[in-house]
């Protein structure tokens, strides 16, 4: 773009004393429970009920009174509630025994309004440590599907929902599964295109007790796992260049993290409103432009293979939701858009057969404008492995579209899908002589506070929904820019040494050059 929760916790015994005032306590080992998840619709009941059958509520304060089923449900006549008019700490659950040891898979629908201290499905007493999943705020009211997968080792496990909440904080839980299998994301990776730029122009990155350390490797010990990285065919500033690509990828490899390599076909950013081709082939013919994109796309990657830093996948374009190297490729000439996107790809899996070509489109909460992009892109035969999609949920909507595009992407093309971009404000302060992209309150997504915390759980609830995708189609999400920090020449405009960077506010290292809180989540599982 111009420009979960998964905690491993601690598992142990926990002994609960519980007051006259709980309606049940939990099961300790040993007791009688079915192997099948009950009354995972709220529907057995017929009617709303305090405690739904086959579930049982806890609350240490005696506000069991907080959980309760009503009319209202995802697919059926009920759903489970969480709601008081005062504070309150509840615990809705179910244990299952007699478990065939494995990897299991908890699925939910599920929507909130957000606020609560602490929200979140878990999987607990499995005998490995205990998973959770934390419930993002929806307060457009749509319903989103999360999943928590754990290892059973003991044949059993208990299935959990729980609020910390304030008066009035409110989830909804309905249509529960707990079925064998488990679920993760493969790649939980960056867009790191102006580091070197950065580094070359005096940028310090820390670590978080200050020390100054090298940028992709304290994001490596976050958990980042792959790069991406913008390749410009001339750019006036002589970076993301081929010399460039190469240089980084080595360093990423090094590390043991995946590379993902993103041809703009351009000399400057290439996104929805600019697709410039690059002045070296401005007068050329369309049979120029096929050569000249099957020439370039093979020649970097051939480079990459030659120093042993195989790409492991390409984008075959950056946001091309109108095509690329206009005019000639736009999406009103599909014929020679398809006959571009084609030369890229051959050229990708000539240098490499196992590389993965992606296609990518700023639409991640555009469903039928992502469907209009791919549907002429297979009339057309062209050759692609993964679907990517920008999103950013000030500009592309709420949670609920981003899954509706990725689970509908997934299905009717049979392709793996990622977030190739996201990022979110830690702070709506500047730190430069550049107005932020996202500077006002105004801007931001409901729920999500421009603080470090907010800046985490919106980077958290984009990985859960990836990770919901089904059929295991979720591959990752790449947070857009985590080091383009406030750097002096390292603006946006390569043309302009003195341009200033409008994201900062938005990079995963704080203005103290420390990581944001945000940076954890690349350890979701």
């Amino acid at each position: 773009m111009h420009k979960g929760t998964k905690r491993l916790l601690i598992s142990g015994a926990a002994t609960l004393l519980l007051s006259s005032a709980a309606v049940v306590a939990l099961p300790v080992a040993g007791a009688q429970a079915a192997t099948t998840l009950a009354n995972a619709g709220f529907e057995t009941d017929g009617k709303a009920t305090a405690t739904p059958t086959g579930w049982s509520t806890y609350s240490a304060a005696g506000q069991n009174s907080a959980s309760y089923s009503e009319a209202g449900g995802h697919s059926g006549s009920y759903r489970l509630t969480h709601w008081s008019a005062s504070a309150y700490k509840v615990e809705t659950y179910q244990y299952l025994s007699g478990l065939t040891n494995g990897n299991y898979t908890l699925t939910a629908w599920v929507r909130s309004g957000g606020g609560q201290n602490s929200a979140y499905l878990a999987l607990k007493n499995c005998g490995s440590a205990e998973q959770r999943t934390d419930l993002p705020p929806t307060p457009n009211g749509a319903w989103i599907r999360l999943v928590t997968s754990i290892a059973v080792t003991n044949n059993q496990c208990t299935i959990s929902i729980n609020s910390d909440a304030n008066a009035g904080n409110w989830l909804n839980v309905d249509d529960l599964s707990f079925t064998s299998g488990s679920t993760g994301l493969t790649a939980r990776g960056a867009d790191v295109s102006t580091l070197k730029k950065s580094e070359d122009k005096g940028g310090v990155y820390k670590y978080s007790n200050g020390t100054t350390g090298d940028a992709l490797a304290i994001l490596n010990s976050a958990g980042m796992n792959y790069v991406r990285l913008k390749v410009w065919v001339n750019p006036a500033d002589g970076y993301n260049t081929k010399t460039q690509v190469l240089a980084m990828a080595k360093r990423a490899k090094a590390l043991g993290m995946g590379v993902l390599i993103d041809f703009h076909y351009s000399d400057i950013w290439a996104d929805p409103g600019s697709q410039t081709k690059p002045s070296a082939w401005s007068s050329y013919s369309l049979s120029q432009l096929n050569s000249a994109v099957y020439n370039h796309t093979y020649d970097v990657l051939n480079a990459l293979k030659a120093q042993g830093t195989t790409a492991d996948m390409v984008q075959i374009g950056n946001e091309i939701n109108g095509g690329m190297l206009w005019s000639e490729g736009s999406t009103a000439n599909w014929s020679n858009l398809a006959g571009f996107l084609t030369q890229g790809a051959n050229a990708a899996k000539a240098v490499s057969s196992s590389t993965k070509v992606v296609l990518h489109l700023a639409k991640g909460g555009d469903d039928a404008g992502a469907r209009t992009f791919f549907d002429n892109a297979v009339s057309h035969s062209v050759p692609f492995d993964v679907i990517g999609l920008s999103y950013y949920g000030y500009w592309h909507g709420p949670l609920s579209d981003l899954q509706t595009t990725l689970d509908d992407l997934a299905s009717r093309y049979g392709k793996q899908v990622f977030v190739a971009e996201t990022a979110y404000p830690f702070t709506l302060a500047n730190n430069d002589s550049l107005e932020n992209n996202i500077a006002t309150s105004s801007q931001l997504v409901s729920g999500y506070d421009a603080t470090q915390a907010g800046q985490a759980a919106n980077f958290r609830d984009v990985l859960n929904v990836v990770e919901a995708v089904p059929n295991g189609k979720g591959l990752g999400a790449f947070y857009w820019e985590p080091t383009w920090t406030a750097v002096a020449g390292n603006g946006w405009d390569p043309a302009d040494a003195g341009s200033g960077d409008a994201w900062e506010n938005q990079a995963l290292f704080d203005y103290s050059n420390k990581p944001t809180s945000a940076m954890s989540w690349f350890k979701h599982r």
